[in-house]
Order: structure tokens, then C-alpha cells, then sequence
């Protein structure tokens, strides 16, 4: 397997495992992964938060960790990398407000590159305007503002082309199984050999 050159969004009060787990999981098996925020550089650090489902009608946020830049979003060119991953989190709604974002997403929907999102990072695939004609999920919350959007809602991890969505971090093992598909990633398991005199 050929590792890819991934680009993943972070801002202030991303959901701690939403950027976490994928920075860490994909790193882990072979691939580059820079992740950058507007207006900080390599090196600042995002402040997270942790969305826990407790019964109530919406999640329960508290502080997470404070998530370590490695690149500088000013210096990236989108066209430099394979794939896009968008967490979730509460910096969704802010981040689409920065024209240098949605361009950057508009630029994997054009050249038709791997797009992993998941929870509220839809938001901004939204506001890019690229969900047009899609079947996606997202956190349900969000379900209107992805529909206002044009796609089609699906209510379980989807793929759809080179879009993979999930709704929340408990879809964290299906939705980074099904993009690591989409991203060619090949994991291969040596069956267990007993030694000699084990039972």
C-alpha cells in the first residue's frame, strides 16, 4: 500500500475523538496526515470538546484536550493532498465562514479526491455548496441544513462516490473502515500460529 497525503480540518472546540481518533487511526496505517487550522500555524494548539450522549435530547459538552497542530493551513495547497477529513465538533459553524475553507473543499469535490466527514463537519460541506445530488449522513441535528443542501439523508455511515459520512464518534470503527476503503487501504492480517506446547 502507497500512503496518502491527508488534509484535516481542526478549529477551537472540535470534538476531541472526532479529531483525535482519525489523526491517530490513519497515521497509524501508513498515512500523512496535516492537520491545520485557519489563522494558526504549526505548532498552535485547538482547544476540544467532548460530546457524550447521556439520555438528554442532545449531547453533553464538556473541555477535551488541547489538539496539536502540524502544519500550517496558510502554506497547504489542497491540491498537494489525496484526501479531506472534517470532524465534527462546534467548529463546523464558525469554520464555514472562511472563504479559504470551503475552497479548499470545493477542490476535493472537483477533482473527485476522498472525503471523510462526520457529525457536524457537514456544515461545511454545505456552506461549499458539494452536496447537491449526494446520499450522506451527519449528526442528526444537522439532518435539515444537509437536506436544504440537496443530498439525500440516510440514517446509518454512508458511502456515497468519494464522500464517506458518519453521524457521531460511536461510528468512528465503520465510518474510518468504509474511508480507508475508499482510500485503497489495504490491512491484511497473518492468522495466529500457535508455538509449540501451547494449548
Amino acid at each position: 500500500m502507497t500512503g496518502k497525503k491527508i488534509l484535516l480540518l481542526a478549529g477551537d472546540f472540535v470534538e476531541d475523538y472526532e479529531i483525535m481518533v482519525p489523526f491517530q487511526a490513519l497515521q497509524m496505517v501508513g498515512h500523512e496526515v496535516d492537520a491545520v487550522c485557519p489563522e494558526k500555524e504549526d505548532g498552535d494548539t485547538c482547544k476540544t470538546a467532548v460530546h457524550d450522549f447521556r439520555g438528554d435530547q442532545t449531547y453533553l459538552e464538556t473541555r477535551g484536550h488541547d489538539f496539536a497542530l502540524n502544519a500550517t493551513f496558510a502554506d497547504v495547497d489542497p491540491a498537494d493532498y489525496d484526501a479531506l477529513v472534517v470532524p465534527g465538533g462546534r467548529a463546523p459553524e464558525y469554520l464555514r465562514g472562511y472563504d479559504e475553507v470551503l475552497d479548499a473543499v470545493r477542490h476535493f469535490f472537483e477533482e473527485d479526491k476522498p472525503v471523510a466527514a462526520i457529525c457536524h463537519g457537514p456544515q461545511i460541506l454545505a456552506a461549499a455548496g458539494v452536496l447537491d445530488g449526494y446520499e450522506m449522513t451527519a449528526y442528526p441535528a444537522v439532518r435539515a441544513e444537509v437536506e436544504n443542501a440537496g443530498c439525500s439523508w440516510v440514517d446509518d455511515v454512508t458511502v456515497d462516490g468519494n464522500l464517506v459520512t458518519g453521524q457521531a464518534w460511536p461510528d468512528h470503527p465503520e465510518w474510518l473502515a468504509a474511508f480507508l476503503d475508499v482510500l485503497g487501504t489495504e490491512i491484511d492480517h497473518e492468522p495466529t500460529v500457535k508455538a509449540a506446547g501451547d494449548d
